[in-house]
């Protein structure tokens, strides 16, 4: 089959290889979509392993091999169950390996029959035409087209691949530690930053994977390295491609859709109108100018930046919705006075409930939902954007696209400069302030009584977008401040529970290392 290729060799000849084992409504889908691949830049030949308990399934693939030219099939001997529903598939070791070495055959063709590339493909996505040539156009050696999944039904949608170790999305030097709250900021910043296209290196990958014949000659393969306890196949050949030297990439232009549960085959429809009009075409219909909330919470804030915040909120925002958390100051006569000619809702809690910051987080999200906002501005009373957010956040307002914008936050050690070291760098990562309400989407909340996170812990669920409108944060910026925060955390959480006790000492530094902001 192969030779058949000879009289075009100007473009490059890729094998796209899948084992098959799959119901008949998902794999007349995925054959759908291989027969819609544009191949105008390459040539394209196709093999399948199958071992389909379903004959319905191998005779969906003969005929796509009577219809199609440059298709072959083998078929492998269906020894084991492999059971899935629509909450998960269940794997075993057995099964694992026996993909892997399903994988391993069609490598052994691709270097034996001099193909310049091998297109592995699982066959529950729904590739988009564009899908190869995306990836050829990358120019890597190994190469994966993102898609996203709920691996159960429940949770937010992840996509295949990952920074490091088994399955970890987000980054984190050696030796380094990080508090449960830094992990989940640098996890969004990982998975906002996968929802813009483009092309970034990762550590793991698999499932949808453009590999070149460089990689394959260098050795790349799924054979299970001994010594190494990662659950599947995909985890051992990249173990294996980075010990070769080998990068790999991701791109993120054109997403396949995952059919993981039969049940996704609702979103098939969707998904291939997608195709048909480019999201630059589609025209944006809204009614008038989206309102912008402010949420807020206070307490005991008129001494400090408060004023300085509002007025500089006040220039962009509509409404407001405060909580005032059991002040003893005049923070509540500030903000009605900085705020007069604005709609406030104004909330007043006797006794501070930020002992238990879920509590406190929850009731600020329902008093600023009962406003029905379009956008929700969430800032703390000591966080103030740069000057020129107040002229650009409309372009973040009237688009259609995301629901959620994240930003750099900087901390602030006087009024000139921010801090910078290995335990304050949260301006180095993007964390989510500005959103889109949405009143059907089911939010839900991370249940701890510190860091638990200003918004809904699944707001990534949704399209969301990074921001380079930087945020500064004046909460460590007065000296006395600073000895009061580290008090109330040595009496909010003694033992680091819920952070880093070396993070938390680190507030006493003498001579921590500054950097001066340029507006």
């Amino acid at each position: 089959m192969k030779e058949d290729n000879l009289l075009t060799a100007s473009k490059p000849n890729i094998l796209l290889g899948s084992p098959v084992r799959q119901s008949p409504k998902v794999l007349n889908e995925f054959l759908s979509a291989v027969s819609n691949l544009r191949k105008d830049q390459f040539n394209l030949d196709v093999f399948f392993l199958e071992n389909n308990e379903d004959t319905n399934s191998t005779n969906l693939l003969i005929e796509f091999q009577e219809q199609n030219n440059n298709v072959r099939i083998e078929h492998a001997e269906v020894t084991d169950v492999y059971a899935r529903n629509d909450h998960t598939h269940y794997w075993n070791e057995q099964l694992i390996w026996k993909v892997a070495d399903y994988k391993n055959q069609i490598i052994d063709i691709a270097i034996k029959e001099n193909y310049d590339y091998l297109f592995l493909v699982d066959s529950d996505l729904i590739l988009h035409p564009d899908t190869i040539d995306w990836l050829l156009k990358a120019d890597k050696d190994i190469i994966s087209e993102i898609f996203w999944t709920k691996w159960q039904p429940e949770a937010h949608a992840q996509p295949q691949v990952w920074v490091s170790n088994e399955y970890t999305q987000f980054e984190q030097q050696r030796g380094e530690y990080l508090t449960e709250e830094e992990k989940s900021a640098r996890y969004m910043h990982f998975l906002t930053k996968l929802r813009i296209p483009g092309v970034y290196e990762v550590g793991g990958l698999g499932a949808c994977t453009l590999i070149s014949r460089k990689a394959l000659l260098a050795g790349v393969n799924f054979k299970q390295i001994k010594n190494l306890s990662f659950w599947g196949e995909d985890r051992h050949f990249c173990i294996r491609a980075g010990a070769l030297g080998l990068s790999m990439h991701v791109d993120t232009h054109v997403p396949p859709l995952h059919l993981y549960r039969e049940s996704d085959l609702e979103q098939v429809e969707a998904y291939k109108k997608s195709w048909e009009t480019p999201s630059s075409q589609i025209e944006v219909i809204t009614k008038g100018k989206p309102k912008l909330t402010l949420s807020m919470v206070v307490k005991n804030e008129s001494s400090r930046y408060l004023k300085q915040a509002l007025e500089s909120h006040r220039k962009f925002i509509d409404e407001a919705v405060i909580i005032d958390d059991g002040s003893t100051d005049d923070s509540v006569a500030v903000c009605l006075e900085v705020l007069k000619d604005i709609p406030v809702r104004m909330v007043k809690n006797e006794e501070s409930k930020f002992g238990n910051e879920v509590e406190l987080r929850k009731q600020q999200w329902e008093e600023t939902i009962s406003m029905n906002p379009d956008w929700i501005l969430n800032l703390d009373a000591d966080e103030i954007f740069e000057d020129k957010f107040a002229e650009e956040v409309h372009k973040l307002l009237e688009q259609d696209e995301f629901d959620l914008y994240s930003f750099r936050l900087y901390d602030f050690w006087n009024l000139t400069h921010y801090r910078e070291d290995e335990y304050w760098k949260a301006h180095l990562y993007y964390r989510p302030f500005l959103l889109r309400y949405r009143k059907e989407f089911d939010y839900t909340w991370k249940e701890t009584p510190q860091h638990c996170g200003r918004y809904p812990q699944n707001i990534f669920n949704l399209p969301n977008s990074i921001s380079q409108l930087r945020l500064k944060h004046l909460g460590w910026a007065n000296e006395q401040e600073r000895l009061q925060k580290f008090e109330r955390y040595k009496t909010l959480d003694p033992g680091a529970k819920y952070g880093d006790i070396r993070q938390y000492t680190s507030i006493l530094d003498e001579n921590p290392n500054l950097i001066e902001w340029q507006e």
